[in-house]
């Protein structure tokens, strides 16, 4: 009968001790990382998630801006770091393609792909102001121009590009791309008149009246100020309706337990938040809350197709 008692007693501050360390993450701040200079769309999406975050938790998240090669730089200081968890990057689509670009140096089972927080969905943008303004009228013209309709929107063989090259493909046509150091360059671009298409998200017409989105991927369509763009499926254009771009989080792969749990949670509290969703849904983007499985997926999925194009275009062997 002691030694039951004794046994049961040594359990039960077993199960105690353990809870007090699954409790015990974070002790510190936890370094947000972020690939852009501030102000970029992934530096107001880290932003806004610490925000949020604050309703939900009493750790402090810092926001470190580490710009430079397409969030290389950023990719790489986090596998340079430990993995307990203290240090976490907000990650998008185009990052797969860098990473895929810089060889076998960096790989993506070295990485936690922690959580998929957003789906954006590709969008064909025009002039308003410019003969080009229906999916029709795109057709019609590189049709007429035989393969030098110009496309414009940033880095060749990133996601954009790709999301051309597919466009191009299913739709039978051809067009020549024209890549720019920016999105908001290539954007200015379209304005200006020198391209006909912007390949880019729905919420890059936002607060720009001369844009307008000529064709969306997605299943069906968006509400509010996006109810009168037609999906490419509406279009007659199959193979098209899923094509997006997401945002997450991705730390050094082999955190702690306790750090895996205390961010999974958070991830969804953050993720059911109505001012979250708010804020997503402002910008024509759906909310969600993929965790590490499905997410390493989707990211796996993704460099395989970013491979297969960087290949093609000669970019990689």
């Amino acid at each position: 009968m002691k030694r039951f008692i004794v046994f049961m007693a040594a359990a039960a501050l077993l199960v105690v001790s353990t809870g007090m360390a699954m409790a015990a993450f974070p002790t510190r701040p936890i370094n947000l990382m972020v690939y852009t200079q501030p102000g970029g769309a992934i530096d107001v999406f880290a932003r806004k998630f610490e925000a949020i975050a604050k309703k939900y938790t009493d750790a402090t998240f810092v926001v470190v801006n580490k710009p430079g090669a397409g969030g290389i730089i950023a990719i790489k200081d986090i596998m340079a770091s430990k993995a307990d968890g203290y240090k976490i990057l907000a990650v998008t689509k185009s990052n797969i393609s860098k990473m895929v670009e810089s060889g076998s140096d960096i790989k993506i089972s070295d990485y936690s792909w922690i959580a998929m927080m957003v789906s954006d969905p590709e969008a064909i943008i025009v002039n308003r102001e410019s003969k080009i303004t229906t999916w029709q009228e795109i057709l019609a013209d590189a049709k007429a121009k035989g393969g030098n309709q110009l496309w414009v929107g940033p880095a060749k063989g990133g996601n954009d590009h790709i999301m051309a090259m597919k466009t191009w493909r299913i739709a039978g046509i051809q067009g020549k791309w024209i890549p720019y150091e920016s999105g908001g360059k290539a954007m200015a671009a379209l304005m200006g008149g020198h391209g006909a298409v912007y390949v880019g998200n729905p919420q890059d017409v936002v607060g720009r009246p001369n844009l307008k989105c000529a064709a969306i991927s997605a299943t069906e369509r968006l509400s509010g100020e996006f109810a009168d763009v037609p999906t490419f499926r509406e279009l007659g254009i199959s193979g098209l309706d899923e094509e997006i771009i997401w945002r997450g989080f991705m730390a050094k792969k082999g955190i702690p337990a306790e750090a895996r749990a205390f961010y999974t949670e958070l991830f969804r509290k953050v993720n059911d938040d109505p001012d979250w969703r708010k804020y997503i849904l402002s910008g024509a983007a759906n909310p969600v809350f993929y965790e590490e499985v499905r997410f390493t997926k989707i990211v796996e999925n993704d460099a395989k197709e970013f491979k297969e194009a960087l290949v093609g275009l000669g970019i990689i062997k």
